[in-house]
């Protein structure tokens, strides 16, 4: 064979390798992308999955303490009264029952800022249900009274609210928040 047919065969097998190894890397290369592309939307997805699972821990956690603060009132006005409904008392033990799931369940889900004010929320919650429970049995300690009672479910009222407000924050919920 002739030396330029030989240089001309040569240039045909790289320019045929060429485009085969081109076409080879161009897939490649589209496979890599699609893989990370898949790859982020995996990660946004368990984000997004976080994300409400905080914010339904955070309504559980929310609701509970509201509905155990109602209740704990509740029992301090039937106290006040003289009117030991057992359905309070029950109602009372549900709340603190549901309360006690919900935080423990947030002690695991929600980040420092909020659980530090949910513990104060449910340290102060369950000093007042002792309280109240010591009276309710007719042995209060020094200080126990209605009258403190009454100012612990404020304060208390106040620190939910406070709680409530960083939950928002830290869900990114924008603007102002009533106090209701």
């Amino acid at each position: 064979m002739d030396a330029s047919v030989m240089s001309g065969l040569g240039v045909a097998v790289v320019g045929v390798l060429g485009t085969l190894l081109s076409s080879l890397l161009t897939q490649r290369a589209a496979d890599e992308s699609r893989r990370r592309e898949r790859a982020e939307e995996r990660r946004e997805q368990e984000g997004r999955a976080r994300l409400d699972a905080r914010r339904d821990t955070y309504v559980a956690l929310n609701t509970a303490c509201r509905q155990y603060l109602a209740a704990l009132t509740d029992q301090m006005h039937a106290l006040a009264n003289a009117d030991g409904s057992p359905a309070v008392s029950r109602r009372l033990t549900e709340a603190r029952d549901a309360h006690r799931d919900c935080y423990a369940e947030a002690q695991l889900r929600v980040p420092d800022p909020v659980l530090d004010l949910a513990g104060t929320v449910n340290r102060s919650l369950s000093a007042t249900y002792g309280m109240l429970m010591r009276l309710d049995h007719g042995d209060p300690r020094p200080g126990d009274s209605l009258g403190a009672v009454r100012t612990d479910i404020e304060l208390l009222w106040r620190h939910i609210r406070l709680m409530r407000q960083r939950m928002r924050t830290d869900l990114g919920v924008p603007g102002p928040e009533g106090d209701g």
